[in-house]
């Protein structure tokens, strides 16, 4: 009876540690892959599996966002955007503005422009880039747009660049019509600014400051807000509690967090530069300028309205939403309202923040409903982990919905390019903008969505760029949206 009572205890006993062993072994293999190299398998646009090795990730220490709770395929994922927007800028120390990159004194030419080119070819550009000495550059990093268009034909794609780290790079075209098409290369940032707007990212990612407004009776107080605050001060939490989107404002000092009325931003803030780096930010010297060419610049080779859509006057404010407009003659119920906050607009008021996942999961979905979703601009004076988190919580809320309702038709529009001057530089550079579109490419890759590429289509277009495109290319981006609402119809 003792032998019988014994084995058991014994045998559980022997199971119990081999548990803790196991456990042990887990953890410090996932200690393993957090701290040194974390190694995948994805699979791209055509199907394909690549093997990806990610190494020495360093995180952003911004709101405890390198402390997050992510699954291993999160943190994988994760691992893989940030390293794959690692901007290649060499650390050469501080450099004098007239070492830094000069496009008047840089120049681009066509490789190949002897070739006779049919429609598909390719067109291979080399760009130098010198200093204001005049003097070659040996190194990279700089920001460079390229641009094949004709005017005539308001026709544009843009190029691949290629950064040989050394002054050099090489644009690849694809020839997409036939007649005259012309090159154009711009230099939008040199390398010395990138590493000012890199500084700006990691150590003032609230240089854009928001406000809400707590309001009781004749008492109102306003505070400020955002994804996280400094110091020890009482803080009113408005965290989504289904995403976990975080959000915070300084808690009022006579009212309670229940009291809060409205959001709004606050303001940039001023003096971010010093006299040297503002150096790197002059409109009509190296921002946005383009670069000549060497030799020939070329190689040879209508507005409509839905009439029936009337609009319904909720009284709602300019940008913020919601909108509403019917077409009865073809059943059509159009709706919209803005993303949660971070928002840059001037007042948006508590019970109109949704998020855009939290909206996603009140759609029943179908093939007779249509979602388009835009989120970018607001997102670049922060960190890309903070825009990797919302477009993580907006992928999750399409995927469910395409399981649900595998035949709803969703739409994303890229970021676009946009004017630049040494202020709107330090906010909403292109080149923040490139990083959130990459991101946004990347982790929408497979999912089962469409990408109506406002990025190309501003970049491409003759037009100068805009925030707000001009009419003409938003005409271009709703023909697209449409070809993917009604790819059968003419």
């Amino acid at each position: 009876m003792w032998l019988s009572l014994v084995r058991p205890r014994l045998f559980c006993c022997l199971l119990a540690l081999l548990m803790v062993v196991v456990l042990v072994i887990n953890v410090t293999q996932v200690e393993y892959l957090d701290h040194e190299t974390v190694s995948a398998t994805f699979v791209d646009s055509s199907g394909q599996f690549v093997s990806s090795q990610v190494t020495g990730i360093s995180r952003n220490p911004y709101c405890g966002y390198e402390h997050q709770t992510l699954s291993s395929r999160e943190r994988v994922e994760e691992d893989s955007l940030l390293a794959a927007l690692q901007w290649q800028v060499p650390d050469v120390g501080s450099v004098p503005f007239l070492k830094s990159s000069d496009p008047s004194s840089s120049y681009f030419v066509i490789l190949n422009s002897a070739a006779f080119f049919r429609v598909g070819s390719q067109l291979e550009v080399l760009v130098h880039v010198h200093d204001f000495q005049g003097k070659p550059k040996k190194y990279g990093g700089d920001y460079l747009q390229a641009r094949i268009h004709s005017p005539k034909l308001q026709a544009g794609a843009v190029g691949r660049v290629v950064d040989y780290q050394n002054g050099f790079y090489k644009v690849f075209f694809t020839l997409l019509w036939p007649g005259k098409v012309k090159v154009s290369i711009s230099l939008v940032h040199p390398s010395e600014a990138i590493r000012v707007l890199q500084h700006l990212q990691e150590e003032k990612p609230d240089r854009v400051y928001f406000k809400s407004l707590f309001r009781s009776g004749r008492i109102s107080e306003t505070t400020e807000c955002n994804v996280c605050l400094p110091g020890s001060l009482p803080l009113c939490n408005f965290t989504d509690l289904y995403t976990g989107e975080p959000w915070f404002c300084f808690k009022p000092k006579k009212l309670p967090c229940s009291s809060r009325i409205n959001h709004f931003k606050g303001g940039y803030l001023k003096g971010l530069l010093t006299a040297a780096e503002s150096a790197f930010f002059q409109s009509g010297v190296n921002i946005k300028m383009p670069i000549n060419s060497s030799g020939p610049d070329w190689v040879t080779v209508i507005p409509r309205r839905i009439k029936d859509l009337v609009e319904f006057n909720l009284g709602s404010p300019k940008n913020v939403g919601p909108f509403l407009a019917v077409d009865q003659k073809h059943s059509i119920l159009l709706r919209y309202r803005c993303h949660g906050p971070p928002i840059r607009f001037t007042t948006v008021f508590s019970s109109e923040l949704r998020y855009v996942a939290n909206e996603l999961n009140g759609i029943v979905g179908g093939k007779n409903t249509v979602v388009a979703i835009a989120v970018w601009s607001h997102f670049s004076t922060f960190p890309l982990e903070v825009y990797i988190r919302r477009l993580r919580n907006i992928r999750r809320a399409v995927v469910q919905l395409l399981d649900r309702s595998p035949k709803t038709v969703i739409v994303i529009r890229t970021a676009n390019a946009q004017e630049l001057g040494p202020e709107v530089s330090l906010f909403n550079s292109d080149w923040y903008n490139f990083q959130l579109d990459s991101i946004l490419r990347k982790m929408f890759s497979g999912v089962g969505v469409y990408l109506v590429d406002a990025w190309e289509m501003t970049l491409a277009h003759y037009l100068p760029h805009k925030l707000h495109p001009d009419e003409v290319i938003v005409k271009n981006q709703l023909d697209m949206f449409l070809s993917f609402v009604c790819p059968l119809e003419t």
